[in-house]
């Protein structure tokens, strides 16, 4: 037996709650920007995904006229910084609804190293920081989606095998429900199966 909820006759934020604990995991971009006076900001977005492979495109969604979305149309530049189990509680920090004009590097204690091609800062203890040029924004409702052009990627040798970011060492973060947040756990790998030679389908085999 199922329940049903309507999102045209529940509150949002109801809503919301219920949308964020079923589209799970979700994978966090720790996004890092510059205002047009140079104050760098710093915050978690998990509404994030890859747009495109040809040209490499990342997009996240701005629930709300965050700071983050301000510096991204004021400047054109932003960058995602991988969020690691190892930052859980400076990630959590960077959260915190800081007065306009405060950076979370500060704040928080975060130690930043300049970009290669961007003018944000990157967070210098992150695995993977994926430098990025606004490709274009579209507006849904009370969010805005951002898609950026990766113009750089600079991953730590540390992550690598074989050329390679292995997931064990990466140790991503990903939100969950409520104020729940999950880390990988066990790994399990599948081939994709092709035509020639497919066998049934998976309850038959």
């Amino acid at each position: 037996m199922r329940i049903d909820f309507d999102p045209a006759e529940m509150p949002r934020r109801e809503f919301y709650k219920l949308l964020t604990a079923t589209v799970v995991p979700r994978p966090i971009a720790w996004v890092s920007t510059v205002s047009e006076d140079g104050t760098a900001n710093l915050a978690p977005h998990s509404f994030f995904n890859i747009a495109s492979v040809a040209p490499p495109v990342v997009q996240f969604s701005s629930v709300g006229r965050k700071d983050t979305l301000l510096n991204i149309e004021a400047t054109g530049q932003f960058v995602v910084n991988f969020a690691s189990e190892g930052l859980f509680e400076q990630i959590n920090d960077t959260a915190t609804d800081f007065p306009h004009g405060v950076s979370e590097f500060e704040a928080a204690g975060i130690e930043s190293e300049p970009s290669l091609r961007v003018k944000p800062l990157r967070v210098a203890a992150s695995p993977v920081a994926l430098e990025c040029e606004v490709h274009s924004t579209v507006g849904i409702g009370d969010s805005v989606i951002v898609f950026g052009r990766v113009v750089h990627a600079a991953v730590s040798q540390d992550v690598l095998v074989d050329g390679h970011p292995e997931i064990s060492r990466l140790k991503p973060l990903a939100r969950l429900g409520r104020d729940e947040w999950g880390t990988v756990g066990e790994v399990r790998e599948l081939s994709r199966i092709r035509h020639a030679d497919w066998q049934g389908p998976a309850s038959d085999r």
